[in-house]
């Protein structure tokens, strides 16, 4: 399926939607889906009650960064519970009528997927409270003394929320969720897997060495490891190469500016004006934001988490600091002069 936003998918859509062009690589089921292990059981098992209840799955928040398969998540639910999927964003939603129509229209054990759902706006978001509850839209008519307010009955259904903030996301919101589940960086040897997995499904002949190396380079998530793949196997049949080795994985990875731990253009400009600017910090994300001409959201969603995975980047009280791996990573002499900053 083609990210679109606001689109009823049928359930037998999403075993065929979900074929087509990029998502081709995405997983269609639990069995398929590499890592998250404690999420796949506990969603296994949380299906597996529903079923038998014959009853919707109850409300899943999923969160963490982005790439991770939070969307490939939440149609595989779809699809393993049999069920139709609608498909939103926060941004999309953008009045109290926008998604009263879309809840109006979901059918009984429907999943609403909304991604970014820490976007949605407050006066939307009031909405979600009984319609997450009580399976029910209370909407306010008319204004003045003549203003009353009208209950409408919904189909009981399962929100599927999508977030790379949970911590924005209000205290109420978050606490009508049934299931809240973290997705964690991937570990080398589940990236190897998904790089077999994806090579094969695209018919790319590649030997055990690139594996580990796109893997490698992968920053620990499946979305960057599917496009490396992708932009290598562009390099290798420009060359005419017919199977991707070591060699050309290396080369191809340090055209497109990817080095060995995974770091792209962007992470190492980040990393050097903080250390050429400021000293190697503390400083602030939001002068960061300035010096890089990067938006905030970005670094705080794309670049920070795996450079504070890796042990490149700390975040403390007083800002982000560089930290002496970086410096070594990047061979730059490191100066103690985060000491003298606290002292």
């Amino acid at each position: 399926m083609i990210e679109r936003e606001n689109d009823i998918i049928s359930a037998k859509e999403v075993d065929t939607d979900i074929q087509q062009f990029d998502l081709t690589l995405r997983p269609r089921t639990l069995s398929e889906y590499v890592g998250q292990v404690d999420i796949k059981k506990n969603l296994e098992v949380a299906m597996k009650a529903a079923k038998k209840r014959n009853e919707p799955i109850e409300h899943i928040l999923l969160y963490g960064p982005p790439g991770l398969g939070k969307t490939t998540l939440a149609y595989i639910v779809a699809r393993e519970m049999g069920v139709n999927i609608k498909t939103t964003s926060g941004p999309a939603i953008e009045k109290q009528g926008d998604l009263a129509s879309i809840l109006s229209n979901l059918e009984e054990n429907d999943i609403l997927f909304i991604d970014e759902i820490h976007r949605i706006k407050t006066q939307v978001e009031e909405i979600l409270y009984s319609a997450m509850e009580d399976y029910a839209l209370d909407i306010i008519i008319g204004k003045g003394p003549a203003t009353r307010s009208m209950r409408i009955n919904l189909p009981k259904f399962t929100l599927i929320g999508a977030t790379t903030k949970a911590g924005s996301l209000s205290s109420p919101l978050r606490d009508r969720f049934g299931h809240i589940y973290k997705l964690d960086f991937y570990t080398e040897s589940e990236m190897e897997s998904i790089i077999r997995r994806s090579a094969k499904i695209l018919e790319i002949d590649i030997d055990e060495q690139a594996v580990k190396e796109v893997a490698r380079c992968s920053r620990k998530t499946p979305r960057i490891a599917n496009r490396l793949l992708k932009r290598i196997r562009d390099f290798a049949e420009v060359d005419n190469i017919k199977k991707i080795n070591l060699e050309l994985a290396k080369k191809s990875l340090k055209t497109i500016g990817v080095d060995i731990v995974g770091l792209d253009r962007t992470d190492r400009k980040i990393l050097l004006t903080i250390i050429e600017k400021f000293n190697g910090g503390p400083v602030g994300v939001n002068t960061i934001a300035a010096a890089t001409s990067e938006e905030i959201e970005t670094i705080e969603d794309v670049y920070e988490p795996y450079l504070m995975q890796i042990g490149f980047l700390d975040r403390t009280t007083r800002g982000r600091i560089v930290t002496p791996n970086a410096y070594a990573h990047l061979k730059i002499e490191y100066i103690e002069r985060q000491s003298k900053l606290f002292s």
